[in-house]
């Protein structure tokens, strides 16, 4: 049975994490990881993202502005350019890998070990893709929190709030890990398969004739 579901949890784990990876890549270009709504002129949304800053108007559309300096940022959207990079470039790896360990793949099928190996290094690299597109966007989450609620900035000022690339930051880390624990759940699975097993009993028994047919006078 466990033969069955293995190939299904295989491409299961690959879909997951690539939905996951397109997010995470997503996550990193939006520019609405804080969002900012003036009391003066609520037809005016600010948003602020890794990249630019923009305003949304009712009437113009979009406008945004690149930043001039990286060193001039906040320290967490500083760090988390560099972890969403992170997760980007190890979710890319862990797709190649662990696409060349898909047991419903040819190449190298006599070689199941390798392809155990592919599938655990890609697993790996997706956990390691989702915890870094999780812990920017919590860590800007949480310093949005922490200045929404700081009683040393007066009331008329305006406030930071959640943007909406942090909910799909989130769901690109779950779903990154999620598919990376559907990897290697199946490598524990593994079984020998029943042709492999037919193909080395047929075998043993053309040796076991032969050797009667020897020792025959």
């Amino acid at each position: 049975m466990a033969l069955v579901y293995q190939p299904v949890m295989q491409l299961s784990g690959i879909l997951v994490s690539l939905l996951g990876w397109v997010l995470s890549c997503l996550t990193t270009y939006l520019p609405q990881w804080k969002n900012l709504n003036l009391e003066l002129n609520e037809l005016e949304i600010w948003t602020m993202g890794l990249w630019q800053a923009c305003v949304v108007q009712e009437e113009g559309g979009m406008q945004c502005k690149d930043f001039d300096s990286f060193l001039a940022l906040p320290p967490e959207l500083r760090i988390s350019r560099i972890l969403m990079f992170s997760s980007n470039g190890s979710g890319l790896l862990g797709l190649l890998l662990s696409g060349f360990g898909l047991d419903c793949l040819k190449i190298g099928e006599r070689q199941p070990e390798q392809k155990k190996r592919l599938l655990l290094f890609g697993g790996m690299l997706f956990w390691i893709s989702g915890i870094t597109a999780i812990v920017p966007v919590s860590w800007v989450a949480h310093s949005t929190v922490q200045e929404f609620w700081d009683e040393n900035i007066p009331d008329i000022v305006p406030r930071w709030d959640f943007g909406e690339a942090l909910f799909v930051g989130w769901l690109a880390g779950f779903c990154l890990i999620l598919g990376g624990c559907l990897l290697n759940c199946t490598i524990c699975f593994t079984e020998v398969h029943p042709s492999s097993v037919h193909y080395a009993v047929a075998e043993q028994q053309d040796q076991c004739q032969c050797l009667e047919t020897e020792t025959r006078p």
